[in-house]
């Protein structure tokens, strides 16, 4: 009589959340916002994040940011130099 087993719902035919269709895609993916613009998220090891990364900054600034993130770095530089009381002094001939 099946005392042990419970019935099979026969009304109710559920499909998980991420099962995959017959072309091999998931019509339920979860992605981010941006995954489609963005080529860092495409590998996962260290170098190609930083490769992906160094990529995207070459194509994707114009000269104005470059310039002034140069300056920001000198700046940056400059004012270190100055805490540290480094002495310009070593580099001349004298």
């Amino acid at each position: 009589m099946g005392l042990l087993h419970r019935r099979k719902n026969k009304k109710f035919d559920y499909e998980p959340r991420y099962y995959k269709s017959s072309d091999g895609s998931r019509p339920f993916e979860i992605k981010h916002k941006f995954d489609d613009q963005r080529k860092t998220v495409q590998k996962t090891n260290l170098k190609g994040k930083f490769n992906n990364a160094i990529d995207d900054f070459r194509q994707g600034s114009d000269a104005n940011v470059r310039t002034r993130i140069y300056v920001i770095i000198i700046v940056l530089v400059a004012l270190f130099l100055w805490l540290m009381d480094f002495d310009l002094s070593i580099f001349s001939g004298r």
